[in-house]
């Protein structure tokens, strides 16, 4: 994990209006969202490997996923980028899910946290700066 200087740090910004800014950069809500915080994940390669991640508490209201509406205000913290480095193929050590029968065949990450190249970072850092540059002021959230 690489964090990245931002100007978007302490920014605090309605939920729903930062989604739906963020989608045309190709930015979603990471799956790993709770109520009190989550965040905004952009793959910047192919196989999905290797992530720009902007990550946000939830200052007031109540984050409730990828709703349409809802009045979570967010604070963003510092972006990073990441790699997770997985194994080839299916698991031979799958799970069998007993609610529905099905077998669980994809892998955990062999490393949620390899080395990221340079070039990676410096692809991070461009897309930030253009999330960055673009985004429209807004008054502080009280």
């Amino acid at each position: 994990m690489i964090p990245l200087d931002s100007s978007l740090v302490n920014r605090e910004e309605a939920f729903d209006q930062m989604r739906n800014y963020l989608q045309p950069y190709q930015f979603s809500l990471g799956g790993n969202w709770e109520y009190d915080h989550g965040y905004f994940d952009r793959a910047l390669d192919d196989d999905n490997k290797v992530w720009l991640r902007l990550p946000f508490n939830v200052t007031h209201g109540v984050l409730d996923g990828d709703t349409d509406a809802t009045d979570a205000i967010i604070r963003f913290g510092t972006p990073f980028v990441l790699k997770h480095l997985f194994n080839e193929g299916l698991d031979r050590e799958a799970r069998i899910n007993t609610v529905g029968a099905l077998v669980d065949q994809f892998q955990e990450p062999v490393d949620k946290d390899a080395p990221v190249g340079d070039p990676w970072v410096d692809k991070a850092k461009k897309v930030l700066r253009e999330v960055e540059q673009s985004i429209p002021p807004t008054p502080p959230y009280s």
